[in-house]
């Protein structure tokens, strides 16, 4: 065929995709550090104006603050800020170099006596906090606030003196777990997805994932939700799902679910899209604000673990 000069240009998105429906929602209510992730992952944009947004949130101590974890409010820096912080970071490439240096510093500075971070420090007391999140004086140490960045440090391979210490206790909590509740079981994968002792993390891994069978703590039948207890504690309805233990093909706790089992979950996940584009926010709802700031994220994470699986969200 002849060249005939004209510009080809790749087909424009289908306006009923579940990525347009949900760009729309997003301009509409995301907060600028949402709007330039979900540019990034789904529009093909430059992840700096990730980190340009992200910077809005850091403080002089290395840590992030500013509600950048929607139910923690006012402006001091909290581990699970700065845990939000580096998954961002990691999303885009950039988890390295001084910033998480810094980073490192301040986790450093708030650890507890074993080395561990809190879940809250003390310094929260003085703003408002989602009543599920206690602050107290002397907070213990939290694999939920650990487990997720010790792994994601590992796995970009970040050393740093915090991290030994910070590691052996995510090992021995999660070594010793005989009873749990979903968002610790997700904690434990997500240090055990990165550890760099790949046979010990199979080994807590195959453990642990009986452990959740036994204990039903994920729903394996949307279709009978009420077959599966909610932790004490969650919102009604709060279940949990394969897909939010194996956030992609390649975790350990894929290895957990049947591939029937998978499907299911996903097929579900893509169901619970809104008619608005956004997906819902599952735990309890407290304030407009960090409701209203939340959706944005969880449909995100929403469509970044369709796509992980191969399912056409564009």
């Amino acid at each position: 065929m002849a060249d005939t000069g004209a510009t080809e240009f790749p087909p424009a998105p289908s306006p009923h995709s579940p990525v347009t429906r949900a760009e729309r929602f997003v301009w509409l209510t995301a907060r600028v550090l949402e709007q330039r992730r979900f540019a990034h992952h789904f529009r093909g944009a430059a992840a700096d104006p990730v980190e340009t947004a992200l910077d809005a949130y850091r403080n002089e101590d290395g840590g992030y603050g500013h509600a950048l974890e929607p139910d923690l409010r006012g402006p001091v820096s909290q581990p699970l800020h700065t845990a939000h912080a580096l998954r961002v970071l990691d999303a885009v490439g950039r988890c390295a170099g001084q910033r998480v240096e810094r980073v490192c510093r301040y986790l450093t500075s708030v650890s507890t006596a074993d080395g561990a971070l809190p879940a809250i420090h003390p310094s929260q007391r003085d703003y408002p906090t989602a009543p599920f999140v206690p602050v107290v004086d002397d907070p213990p140490s939290d694999l939920l606030a650990t487990g997720p960045v010790v792994g994601l440090l590992h796995r970009n391979e970040v050393w740093h003196a915090w991290l030994f210490r910070a590691t052996d206790f995510c090992w021995r909590v999660v070594e010793s777990l005989e009873t749990s509740h979903p968002y610790e079981i997700e904690a434990a994968v997500a240090f055990l997805d990165s550890a760099p002792d790949r046979p010990r993390a199979q080994a807590a891994a195959d453990r642990l994932g009986r452990l959740v069978r036994e204990h039903r703590l994920a729903a394996l039948d949307p279709d009978d939700l009420d077959a599966y207890p909610v932790s004490p504690g969650y919102a009604p309805g709060e279940h949990h799902f394969p897909y939010d233990y194996a956030r992609t093909p390649r975790s350990l706790a894929r290895a957990w679910f049947t591939d029937d089992e998978m499907a299911r979950s996903l097929d579900h996940l893509a169901a619970q899209q809104q008619e608005d584009g956004g997906w819902p926010v599952r735990w309890r709802r407290w304030a407009p604000a960090p409701s209203l700031e939340a959706r944005p994220l969880v449909t995100i994470e929403a469509l970044r673990v369709l796509r992980a699986y191969g399912r056409a969200v564009d």
